[in-house]
């Protein structure tokens, strides 16, 4: 490997070019090497913007590059696991787009990919970076907190319905739960300590579907589709093996107001994300503190990890093994809606 790490970027939407490319082009020992995209004009137009080598149409012209290190995958959903093993079986690094795949079994053959080739598989759970986030981790591993046995999941919102393939769920593999719910689920299971998973109960409504409210603007996907078969709210009871529990309500249409917070309950003290506050008791009286940190960009903070763990040959923070964890949570929430109880995971 040179002195710089040269890196190829598969799918070139929104989050590609919003986040990964911005962070990418922060670190000093990092290039951009090439850009692939089924839409070849895009394709065309990020590698003159940002001076790359190639683009491609194919990602497997693109993992092939032998001046190809390191790849991110920031493709529509059903398309991680087919791209995230063809760069791992090619000798790339990858950091992959949440969530991991579609389903376990996908999963778990990226893992094995990984595995196989000796290569880092990072998943792109980027809410572990931010600053908040980092400062109740170690807290968490220090005992801050004691036991913690309960939590909550919260990310609603009253009206924030992407537009484009979000809403087909032959790409997006399902609506509010895989796309922002896997975010809030993943940091509280992580803050938890990563338990594993044994069983779900949920349910999944398409109650407000395709909106035209006034007065409200929506996230407009770069791809566009006419599809909308997906769920707009969901709500979820997850137990894990070592007898915590984890309460979820997720939407991207509700009629209530907007929220996201991940919340911890331990035998010592307690945490809330927003507000950032610590509950706990202090020489006998109840105390609720707030921790000094400085605003961080997480996406920053994941590119950065991602390189020094190319470079070192380290563990990522969010390993393949989370993301399988949190594939077989997510396809527990759909199954457990689908038969309407409680499903073992």
């Amino acid at each position: 490997m040179g002195e710089k790490i040269r890196i190829g970027l598969i799918g070139a939407g929104n989050i590609c070019q919003n986040a990964h490319i911005p962070a990418y082009l922060k670190q000093e020992d990092v290039e951009l090497v090439a850009v692939c995209d089924i839409n070849e004009k895009r394709a065309n137009e990020v590698k003159e913007k940002y001076g790359m080598r190639y683009a491609f149409t194919d990602f497997h012209d693109l993992v092939n590059l032998p001046d190809v290190d390191a790849v991110s995958v920031c493709t529509w959903n059903n398309s991680h696991a087919a791209a995230t093993i063809a760069a791992l079986k090619a000798g790339k690094h990858v950091l992959c787009e949440k969530p991991m795949a579609m389903n376990p079994e996908e999963a778990e053959a990226m893992i094995k990919a990984a595995e196989d080739s000796k290569r880092i598989l990072q998943i792109g759970f980027v809410n572990r970076f931010k600053a908040e986030s980092k400062l109740l981790k170690e807290f968490a591993e220090k005992g801050r907190f004691g036991d913690i046995y309960f939590a909550k999941a919260t990310y609603e919102r009253r009206r924030g319905t992407p537009t484009g393939w979000f809403t087909n769920r032959s790409k997006s593999g399902g609506g509010p739960v895989i796309d922002i719910g896997v975010h809030i689920i993943d940091l509280t299971w992580y803050l938890m300590g990563r338990p594993r998973p044994v069983s779900v109960t949920a349910a999944v409504y398409d109650r407000i579907g395709d909106y035209s409210t006034k007065g409200v603007s929506r996230w407009h996907a770069f791809d566009p589709d006419d599809a909308f078969d997906t769920e707009d709210s969901a709500c979820a009871f997850i137990r894990f093996e070592n007898g915590a529990c984890m309460q979820v309500s997720v939407s991207w249409a509700l009629n209530n107001k907007e929220s996201m917070n991940s919340e911890i309950f331990g035998s010592k003290a307690g945490a809330s994300l927003s507000p950032f506050v610590i509950y706990d008791e202090q020489e006998n009286y109840l105390v609720n503190s707030t921790p000094v940190v400085d605003k961080e960009d997480p996406f920053y903070n994941e590119i950065k990890e991602f390189i020094t763990c190319i470079r070192e040959g380290k563990a990522p923070t969010a390993t393949g093994q989370d993301g399988f964890q949190i594939q077989r949570i997510l396809n527990g929430i759909y199954q457990s809606a689908k038969l309407g109880r409680e499903v073992v995971l």
